[in-house]
């Protein structure tokens, strides 16, 4: 088979995931060629390696710059698995790739992923766990044992986090016409301290709650301060909000303190505080069934649906996601349909977009075999 030939660094994780279920053969070559640094990065490298362990058969070659990389993608296994994500990406860049991998592997897959938990770059190991994780259960039927548990929360520059993350393997993913997201009814909130005072969360959940209250009565927000071992290596605190509508769509949104050591100035928890609420305000205003950064989870589901109809409306599609319908194409020859709906609301200024697509009807191919 021949391979798919690719060119720079940009959407690394996309391409090698969907290879990775297409089960098609890829080189990516002019990897930072013209930088200072060629070659993948530490980051890259490790979820290389991530990749060859929940698969068996895969063959990956670097050569000695760095530049190009050949992926011929094996079968997904899974089973019981640890894995140190190191401190230059957080988890969340990890097990968002994970969540689209894990439910087509021959054994359910668990695995311990050690490093940073939450930061300002990666979607954090909150918002997946209670984002995430209900958009992949309205496609997978078998979601009994599919978790994500914080064991403890590590925080830039250093680390030290440890989550464990389940899921159980399906065979085939179900249609979804998702049209309606609801109005809000609650938010609920997280507000985290590690390695400094507990009056810190106190101070943000003040004033998010300050915000939230003007615009909605259902408001709670936990605080959570970690100690001993569970506290990770590095010092910080921050705020994770999660807004559910009537009709079970969830939105989040998270601010984080600077690093310690970073030579930034300090972000006093007020400002942390409403960094989180405005960001929230902005995923809603946004709308649709499923959030930013859950648009691509959601058409890679859709497209390896059964030979029927699925249907979703989002918000703008974010670049990302654009991309990745554009890799689907290639790797999986199917093209989305995509109609836009004005915003019956003109004062807001977005737009809808209603993507339509029949399904290849892909089967787990990895869980047939003896």
């Amino acid at each position: 088979m021949s391979s798919l030939m690719y060119y720079g660094c940009n959407f690394f994780r996309q391409r090698l995931t969907l290879s990775t279920l297409s089960g098609k053969p890829i080189q990516i070559k002019n990897i930072r060629d013209s930088s200072d640094e060629p070659g993948v990065n530490d980051y890259e490298h490790n979820f290389l390696k991530l990749l060859d362990n929940i698969t068996d058969g895969s063959s990956i070659v670097v050569n000695e710059t760095g530049t190009v990389v050949k992926y011929r993608p094996g079968l997904l296994i899974g089973g019981k698995l640890q894995h140190d994500c190191g401190i230059e990406r957080s988890i969340g860049y990890f097990l968002e790739a994970l969540i689209c991998l894990a439910p087509f592997c021959k054994k359910p897959l668990e695995i311990t992923l050690k490093g940073v938990t939450n930061d300002g770059m990666d979607p954090s190991v909150d918002a997946i766990m209670y984002s995430s994780i209900p958009v992949l259960k309205r496609f997978i039927l078998n979601d009994e044992n599919l978790e994500i548990k914080i064991i403890s929360r590590g925080l830039p520059p250093e680390g030290g986090g440890e989550v464990l993350f389940r899921c159980p393997v399906v065979n085939t993913i179900r249609p979804v016409k998702c049209l309606d997201s609801g109005k809000i009814k609650r938010i609920r909130g997280y507000a985290y301290s590690v390695r400094v005072s507990p009056a810190m969360a106190s101070r943000m959940v003040d004033t998010s709650k300050g915000l939230l209250l003007k615009f909605l009565p259902d408001v709670y927000i936990y605080t959570d301060h970690y100690k001993g071992k569970n506290s990770g290596k590095s010092p910080g605190f921050g705020l994770i909000l999660i807004a559910e509508s009537t009709t079970g769509v969830f939105y989040s949104a998270e601010a984080i303190s600077k690093p310690s050591g970073s030579g930034e100035d300090f972000v006093v928890p007020e400002d942390v505080a409403k960094q989180a609420c405005y960001k929230l305000f902005e995923e809603i205003n946004r709308g649709g069934c499923i959030e930013s950064f859950n648009q691509s989870l959601a058409c890679l589901m859709m497209a390896l649906g059964p030979a029927d109809v699925s249907k979703i409306k989002t918000g703008p599609l974010s670049p990302y996601t654009i991309q990745f319908l554009r890799h689907i194409e290639d790797f999986l020859q199917l093209r989305m349909k995509l109609e836009t709906e004005k915003d019956e609301d003109l004062q807001t200024g977005t737009h809808k977009v209603i993507m339509t697509c029949v399904g290849i009807g892909f089967s787990n191919l990895s869980r047939s075999v003896k």
